[in-house]
């Protein structure tokens, strides 16, 4: 693959040239894991319908929502089997160098974690845990899935027998208190880095405009282009290869 040396670069200059950078990451990054992204032909939405997934649903007919969202949870449950990709790993590694300060993630299927990043804010939730919605006590993923499976449906707490919940946002969820620390590492940072996301979908789509500077790596065109300072419609991978070896050659020249 012929690589774009200017942006790589130039991309690379600025983050060696900051003092903090912010990560942010979308669908993108994760379909070179397997991860079908949602809106493309062939994505999520075009298999499962969006209308089920929202926290009226849930609230006010939760036996009607996990009877439609049954083979979702399945879906969650491959996704949780997929191993992190070469992106993931640079942005691991580009953080131990202090390269980034932190990942805001879009994604639920944390492979962030599982490549090694350490501070990551999971902004959609997570696919390891859920919670009772009466009580409040955690309770596992694959509990709750179990239960599902078994015909408890709605799965209810063992504590409380409230209905259980999975720690992943709905439409109509308010954001976990994770993204107001994202808002704020965006609005300390010298630079933010975009990667993979359509930016489509707020509140973490406005993150962007909360930067001082931001780049955007990603397949596709976005609304925020026309002002951001670099933009790179390239694969999340071969992009971040790319740069993390122009900071390395910055970094021997001094």
């Amino acid at each position: 693959m012929i690589m774009d040396k200017e942006k790589s670069r130039k991309i690379a200059k600025v983050i060696s040239e900051s003092s903090r950078v912010a990560v942010l990451t979308g669908a993108g990054i994760s379909t070179e894991s397997g991860i079908p992204d949602f809106r493309s032909p062939g994505g999520i939405w075009s298999r499962f319908d969006a209308s089920i997934m929202t926290s009226d649903k849930l609230y006010g007919d939760p036996k009607s929502f996990y009877r439609q969202a049954a083979p979702m949870l399945g879906f969650f449950e491959e996704i949780r089997k997929a191993k992190p990709n070469k992106a993931h790993y640079i942005l691991a590694e580009m953080e131990k160098e202090n390269l980034v300060s932190g990942v805001i993630t879009q994604n639920i299927d944390g492979l962030h974690l599982k490549a090694g990043s350490e501070k990551v804010y999971e902004v959609h939730g997570n696919l390891r845990e859920g919670h009772c919605i009466s009580c409040g006590e955690k309770v596992s993923f694959d509990l709750l899935v179990g239960k599902v499976k078994s015909g408890s449906i709605p799965p209810v707490c063992d504590s409380c027998g409230g209905i259980l919940r999975p720690d992943v946002v709905l439409f109509g969820d308010e954001l976990p208190d994770c993204f107001i620390k994202a808002a704020e590492e965006v609005r300390n940072s010298d630079v933010l880095l975009v990667i993979g996301s359509s930016l489509e979908i707020t509140p973490a789509g406005s993150l962007p405009a909360m930067a001082k500077k931001y780049i955007i790596i990603d397949k596709g065109r976005t609304h925020f282009d026309q002002v951001a300072y670099e933009v790179w419609n390239e694969m999340a991978g071969s992009a971040l290869e790319e740069i993390f070896e122009e900071i390395k050659l910055l970094a021997e020249k001094g």
